[in-house]
């Protein structure tokens, strides 16, 4: 089978499992490098530092998720379990990038003689749980770190049955602003009508605090969380430039809600010592991010800017940071005055801000963007799906059950 890009409305239907592999080989030896090797501050190498050895990622097949699975593993040597929903390939069907990510993941771990597996199912659901806590049980006997990376269209709740469905979408009032469209690269116009109050409450219920919680105190209750565990979600603010659509909008609602329960989980996490922070990260390109109206733009943007000034981070670089300088650096962990841990630290600073905002001001409605890196974010957009990779032959006949 042929595997070529197909993307409709900044989505992509398909996944390149060679490609895929790269994307994951490239990040764990970029991690191996610096974890050894690096004389940078802001990367140093992981010697004396206590990094946790048995890691849970809730979400870990993509993303952030995916990027703390390989600090975790190939900076310190962590055995990992991670739990995704993916779809499986088939003879003339992709697989999700998720799925080929997590087989080249745990295969290049298990050469290396980690321990690595996964639970795939709907990680809200009371019997992947249950699943989860035997394969501790089975593999880890408890564990040190939790991370809740969990970006979901919907959840069942367990208790009720009932399904509910996340939005983004402003609150009030109907929201438009310039986007681009990251295939023509041309400049548009995009509005977003304002959500219902029931649409609001449901976002909350899939992307707030209320899963992660149920996982720690399921987890808690089991007793698979060792003294000293640390449990970390990862939220997003951005500039005010998109606050109307994500932090002032049903996102943002949901953001707050999950900043709100790392409080309540440190108050239940005293037993064992433990601590619950959540991580405010930078604007990546992500397979969520990319269809959130306005936020291409503003990353095309951020992304120049930051490069200009050499603080640009990719995932891994971003996770790789937050573990060894913040979480895990033998100082206390920093935070803000809400509670949370900063790495937009360098994306939020002013002069990166009022460059970007100069920037924002120049993009014509109908016009191609200017000034910006638009280049850049689809060749991150492209390799999140095994695509964009110069060296590889994508006009090869390639089985996509490889593994």
């Amino acid at each position: 089978m042929i595997i070529t890009k197909k993307v409709l409305r900044n989505v992509s239907l398909t996944a390149h499992p060679v490609g895929c592999r790269r994307y994951v080989e490239d990040q764990i030896a970029w991690v191996e490098s610096h974890a050894k090797h690096s004389t940078q501050e802001h990367y140093p190498q992981i010697e004396n530092l206590p990094l946790p050895k048995r890691v849970l990622i809730l979400g870990g097949s993509t993303g952030y998720g995916l990027s703390s699975r390989i600090v975790a593993a190939f900076a310190n040597g962590a055995d990992t379990i991670n739990v995704s929903f993916e779809r499986e390939p088939s003879e003339n069907k992709t697989a999700t990038p998720g799925w080929y990510n997590t087989m080249a993941f745990e295969d290049i771990a298990k050469r290396k003689g980690l321990k690595a597996s996964s639970v795939f199912g709907d990680a809200f659901s009371t019997q992947v749980k249950e699943a989860v806590a035997q394969r501790i049980q089975d593999e880890l006997g408890q564990v040190d770190l939790v991370i809740y990376s969990l970006a979901s269209p919907l959840r069942n709740d367990p208790a009720t049955g009932q399904t509910y469905k996340s939005v983004l979408k402003p609150i009030g009032k109907t929201f438009s602003a310039l986007s681009v469209d990251l295939e023509s690269e041309i400049v548009k116009q995009a509005t977003i009508e304002p959500a219902t109050e029931e649409q609001v409450t449901e976002t909350v219920k899939v992307m707030g605090g209320e899963d992660w919680s149920l996982w720690i105190d399921f987890l808690l209750k089991k007793h698979l969380l060792a003294k000293d565990a640390m449990t970390v979600a990862y939220s997003y603010i951005g500039p005010r430039i998109t606050y109307p659509v994500y932090r002032e909008g049903t996102i943002g609602k949901a953001k707050e809600h999950l900043e709100n329960s790392a409080a309540q989980l440190t108050n239940k996490l005293k037993a064992i010592n433990g601590k619950a922070y959540v991580s405010v990260n930078k604007a990546l390109v992500t397979r969520a991010s990319a269809v959130i109206p306005v936020v291409p733009l503003y990353m095309a943007l951020l992304y120049q800017v930051m490069k200009e000034k050499g603080l640009h981070e990719h995932c891994t670089q971003q996770i790789y940071r937050l573990f060894t300088t913040l979480l895990y650096s033998n100082k206390a962990i920093p935070t803000d005055s809400e509670g949370r841990v900063r790495v937009d630290d360098w994306e939020m600073l002013s002069e990166i801000q009022q460059e970007v905002e100069r920037r924002w001001a120049l993009q014509q409605e109908g016009k191609p963007l200017v000034q910006g890196d638009l280049g850049g974010v689809w060749e991150e957009y492209e390799q999140i799906h095994g695509f964009g990779f110069s060296d590889i032959d994508y006009t090869k006949d390639v089985d996509p059950r490889i593994v």
